[in-house]
């Protein structure tokens, strides 16, 4: 049985960027949906004993899986989104290691922060931004609806869940507005360099 895995802060931690109010639906009510319908899709089967990414492995691209799909990738999904936040702090530098690999491939910091944000707005509908290591660079790419980065190939380093109820109850619609709050102010380096290896 899965269980909704604890936020790494507080439900009022990311505020004024993201409301205690979102997290309660967002987290409490949307991501354990997810983890209930899994588990109800999964009892008794040959998946119940595997990983969200066994599952997600098992069933992609799988007709008769479609909902055990969804809701495995979502629980993942959401798992990796919080994992990608953190608290705001102006003064929390990105690791020494992976900024040089952001100038690298983006030139500077700004740069990334800015095609991570267009390819949030360029997903249409539901999905998921991302930035990912790919091939050995850094690369951002989107997903649809459930849709994960690492079934392309790739590692994810961060997420941005850019479903609607992600930033609906703060910013209505104003996906650009979430975006750059969360990329301006949210990102955990930390995590992203050591999905990164670094």
């Amino acid at each position: 049985m899965f269980t909704l895995q604890a936020l790494p802060f507080a439900l009022n931690a990311l505020e004024p960027h993201m409301s205690a109010r979102t997290l309660e639906f967002h987290y409490g009510k949307h991501h354990q949906t997810y983890i209930d319908n899994l588990n109800k899709l999964v009892v008794d089967t040959d998946l119940a004993a595997l990983s969200l990414e066994e599952i997600i492995s098992a069933s992609a691209g799988q007709s008769d899986k479609i909902a055990i799909f969804n809701n495995a990738a979502q629980a993942y999904n959401h798992d990796f989104f919080w994992a990608s936040l953190r608290p705001s702090n102006p003064g929390m530098p990105v690791p020494a290691a992976l900024m040089n690999l952001i100038e690298r491939d983006f030139q500077s910091l700004e740069n990334l922060v800015t095609e991570f944000k267009a390819a949030a707005l360029a997903q249409f509908g539901s999905g998921w931004a991302w930035l990912v290591l790919e091939d050995g660079k850094l690369k951002i790419m989107k997903t649809a609806n459930a849709d994960t980065a690492f079934l392309h190939g790739a590692t994810p380093l961060l997420a941005l869940d850019v479903w609607e109820h992600s930033y609906y109850l703060d910013y209505q619609n104003r996906r650009g507005d979430f975006a750059s709050a969360v990329l301006s102010n949210l990102l955990n380096w930390d995590f992203a360099a050591k999905n990164a290896g670094l």
